[in-house]
């Protein structure tokens, strides 16, 4: 799972079960780091409180916006989406679906995914 899906797939996650009251806390935490990631950028905002109602008309836009943010490479958003996942899903956290870790010396990341391995190398400009 690449850094982007993992954010995507935890804001999914944290949406549907902050409804129940399930890690509320984790939730606004990871769009709080992502809000500060688009500071000044209205629309990239309304983008991600629209996914949270719509996450299938919004998906790509909001994939598009945390790109450009490059929210991909920051470690404490990485971080707290696999601490919301790890709570909502812990099943698929413990055999090791959302760990992935981010490498800035080869402008990587890393990603397993029940002993499948995932290595993406992006050239650096």
């Amino acid at each position: 799972m690449d850094p982007i899906s993992l954010i995507i797939a935890a804001l999914v996650a944290g949406a549907a079960k902050a409804a129940g009251d399930a890690a509320p806390d984790a939730y606004n935490g990871l769009k709080a780091l992502i809000k500060r990631k688009f500071t000044d950028e209205a629309k990239a905002e309304m983008v991600l409180e629209e996914h949270e109602t719509d996450p299938e008309t919004y998906e790509a836009p909001l994939k598009k916006k945390l790109a450009e943010a490059e929210a991909d490479k920051d470690e404490e958003i990485i971080k707290a989406a696999q601490e919301l996942l790890k709570q909502i899903k812990p099943e698929e956290s413990a055999a090791g679906k959302f760990n992935l870790k981010v490498d800035r010396n080869f402008q990587g990341f890393y990603g397993e995914n029940l002993g499948t391995v995932h290595q993406t190398f992006n050239e650096k400009s």
